[in-house]
């Protein structure tokens, strides 16, 4: 664990994701492809928030009130550091300095305060002065005390994981000031060197609880803006046309290209995480909405080598674009990657007037291919709406037992457990799937069991939430716990999303999780020791022996 590592010779350190290099930690360049200029800078923008974190929460214990402009730049920051997301030193040293401004702005509000020398840093103007000063402070430097240590990271990630969740929900005009004031009061938190193992304990489990109110913000935000998922087939082929690819989370961004791109004969198709779109009426009325393309974010360099469109990043997750479609990727938010073109928003509004006279010039696809399938749109609204048809199978013994199989994919080797395991089930279970994760099978036929299809997507990693309303309305209907339920959790992980996602499911009492494909180098021995014995979380195995003992 931690205290393993040896960072004498480390030109950056980072183990914030599922890749990390040799199961412990980055240290000369990171598996997902940053620098160590970039890392260096990611860990200087938390520095920074910390900082601003610190006097926000001194402004929230005052009584008085942060602007939305506040509250957007520390989720932004945040947002910016999370794995796969930006890594262009310009506009990453550029939030550090609008950072700054950030921060007197909310000292200004103070008066007489308690000066932190932490807390107080103002950033350089020059980029190798910024490089220089992280390298300096000890962001990498890791406490003697692996708990403590583990702990406080634990809650960073989780921040960050809640931040991406708060932006999707931003965009569409959707906050929650009891959200944002969590923000500071975590950020502050990690600055404090007196808190205790049972109080970092408790903050994170906070942070679990403050997630599911995002998430049921966010859902709101969607199906307030696009309508309820409903299930829906979607062709995983190719047609003829001038196309455009959008991969991400951002609904909101999918929603303007749509209407920029009506009636120009361009077609546009869903990438990763955007797949559950097309159950979103109002995102599946536009007839030019053709589809989705390829697989989960890990396989695009393959996928998006030599083709003739574009490709629209909305958020995580980036790899470096290869020579062959650098200057048919772009960027768009948080999202960088130097050298790509960046389209951002101005007055509330984004012109893709670049992508779009781009994905016309190449010419697209030339031929249609035999049209195939695969149903998405189970949300806890559509799921639901069938509550008495599977409450009623599982009191008759038609279904014995659900699986909710998801969370994130990657590249690292033993993902495969997870096709396994959903082609190994009985044809009496129910598969609920969501984020990437489920690319891994999810264009498989598993059949209908009680008249229903066996594999229901909920959609992205965030409609966890929709997983867990529909978990808590069965429980509700067996008068019982929801760790009563005949359910099991299997999640893959790869980076913070999905650590705020598990704080959620452990603040709110669920047990018997499995995780995998490997649990985080960030977690000491003790932690885990605590999270097995309080909520008998537990690392996958075989296929065979936990369906053995799930199942008997």
């Amino acid at each position: 664990m931690l205290k393993e590592l040896n960072l004498k010779d480390a030109d950056m350190f980072c183990f914030q994701c599922e890749q990390r290099a040799a199961g412990s930690g980055c240290t000369k360049i990171g598996v997902c492809g940053k620098n160590p200029e970039v890392a260096a800078l990611q860990d200087l923008l938390i520095y920074q928030l910390k900082g601003i974190g610190y006097y926000g929460y001194k402004v929230i214990e005052k009584g008085l009130q942060l602007t939305e402009n506040a509250d957007r730049f520390v989720m932004d920051g945040l947002f910016t550091t999370l794995t796969n997301v930006s890594f262009d030193e310009k506009s990453i040293s550029e939030i550090i300095l609008k950072g700054n401004t950030i921060k007197e702005e909310i000292k200004s509000k103070l008066g007489d305060y308690d000066f932190h020398k932490d807390a107080d840093y103002k950033a350089p103007q020059r980029l190798e002065a910024m490089i220089q000063d992280a390298k300096n402070i000890g962001i990498v430097a890791l406490n003697k005390n692996d708990d403590i240590t583990s702990l406080r990271e634990l809650l960073i990630y989780g921040l960050k994981g809640m931040a991406a969740y708060a932006h999707h929900a931003a965009v569409q005009g959707y906050s929650n000031k009891e959200v944002n004031r969590f923000f500071y009061k975590g950020l502050a938190a990690t600055l404090n060197t007196q808190l205790t193992v049972e109080q970092w304990v408790g903050l994170n489990m906070e942070l679990g609880q403050v997630n599911f109110k995002v998430m049921e913000l966010l859902d709101k935000a969607n199906t307030d803006s696009f309508g309820h998922p409903v299930p829906t087939s979607v062709p995983v082929t190719k047609k003829k046309r001038p196309f455009i690819i959008v991969s991400g989370h951002d609904l909101k961004d999918l929603k303007e290209l749509l209407e920029q791109t009506e009636g120009k004969g361009i077609n546009i198709y869903t990438h990763g995480e955007m797949l559950p779109a097309h159950a979103y009426p109002e995102l599946n009325k536009y007839s030019h909405l053709v589809g989705n393309f390829g697989g989960a974010w890990q396989d695009q360099q393959k996928e998006f080598h030599g083709i003739q469109g574009c490709v629209l990043m909305t958020t995580n997750c980036i790899q470096k674009p290869r020579e062959s479609y650098m200057d048919k990727i772009y960027t768009t938010s948080v999202v960088a990657w130097p050298g790509a073109a960046h389209i951002s928003e101005v007055n509330g509004k984004k012109d893709f007037t670049p992508i779009i006279e781009k994905a016309l010039s190449l010419g697209g696809f030339t031929e249609d291919e035999e049209e195939k399938t695969i149903l998405v749109g189970f949300g806890h609204n559509a799921a639901l709406s069938h509550a008495g048809e599977i409450i009623q199978a599982v009191k008759d013994g038609a279904i014995r037992h659900f699986f909710l199989i998801g969370g994130c994919d990657g590249a690292k080797s033993g993902r495969n457990y997870y096709t396994e395991l959903a082609t190994s089930l009985p044809e009496d279970t129910v598969i609920l799937t969501l984020a990437c994760g489920k690319y891994r099978f999810n264009k498989l036929d598993f059949g209908t069991v009680a008249g229903l299809p066996r594999l229901l997507d909920v959609g992205q990693c965030n409609d966890a939430y929709s997983a867990i309303k529909i978990a808590l309305a069965l429980a509700e209907a067996f008068n019982c716990g929801v760790n009563d339920l005949p359910l099991s959790l299997i999640l893959s992980w790869y980076e913070q999303k999905a650590v705020c996602i598990l704080l959620t499911l452990l603040s709110l009492g669920i047990k018997n999780i499995k995780l995998g494909p490997s649990l985080p180098a960030f977690i000491s021995d003790n932690v885990l020791k605590v999270l097995v014995e309080n909520f008998s979380i537990a690392p996958i195995t075989t296929v065979e022996q936990d369906l053995k003992e799930i199942l008997g």
